[in-house]
């Protein structure tokens, strides 16, 4: 399952960046067909790759149970993540990418860049902590930082406070939202949910100059906010 370079092989390293993805949204367990939906592979694909990861030590899994990271597995998917995220970033401020097109370019280079170089990317940014998308980049000693964040859609009604990370799976919904003037370090306030699972009314702006739009749930469920204290 190793690669020459010592590395675990590709497959290895997406499946523990996804598990620890989802894991760190929070949003419900991690199991089998989360995981072969991220990855778009057969539920099958993934429960012969889980006991392959389960034999490195990476993974824990008992069968129809939850997917967890074992502290070798977090040790590795924070790696992963570290360099995804960096190239994520130096693509957008070194290279001029849009956000909506820097994820797939970096889920090719992790696999192959060293770690001087991804060492060398984060001097050359000043050691940052977040990428384009506002996602957290772990150190090398793989720190990360820890916010106080929910996603708008969870938000209750009167709610304020700043987008400070969006879900970058689909480039689709980040070209939208950049469409639609809608981004990281904005404030917003949840005004109303139409009923029926309509669209939620957001207040975008500083108080002098605020707009009103509606939001379908999709892109509400993409958005994380910092609430005001």
């Amino acid at each position: 399952m190793g690669t020459e370079s010592g590395r675990p092989s590709t497959s290895v390293e997406d499946y523990v960046k996804v598990v620890y993805d989802l894991q760190e949204r929070g949003s419900g367990p991690v199991t089998i067909s989360r995981v072969a939906e991220r990855l778009s592979v057969s539920n099958s694909s993934v429960s012969g790759m889980l006991r392959k990861l389960s034999e490195l030590g990476l993974v824990e899994h008992q069968r129809y149970g939850d997917v967890r990271l074992t502290d070798t597995g977090d040790k590795l998917a924070l790696a992963v993540l570290r360099r995804h995220r960096l190239i994520e970033l130096y693509l957008v401020e070194a290279l001029g990418y849009s956000w909506d097109e820097v994820h797939d370019e970096a889920e090719i280079l992790e696999h192959v860049v060293s770690d001087q170089f991804v060492d060398r990317i984060a001097e050359h940014l000043g050691h940052p902590t977040v990428d384009p998308h506002g996602d957290p980049i772990p150190s090398r000693d793989g720190e990360i930082l820890e916010r106080d964040t929910r996603l708008l859609s969870h938000l209750d009604t009167g709610t304020t406070g700043v987008i400070v990370r969006v879900n970058d799976s689909d480039p689709d919904l980040l070209r939208y939202l950049a469409d639609q003037e809608v981004g990281i370090g904005m404030r917003v306030e949840l005004v109303e949910r139409q009923p029926f699972g309509g669209p939620l009314i957001i207040r975008l702006g500083a108080p002098e100059a605020q707009r009103e739009q509606s939001l379908g749930l999709v892109a509400a469920d993409a958005l994380w906010i910092a609430p005001a204290v």
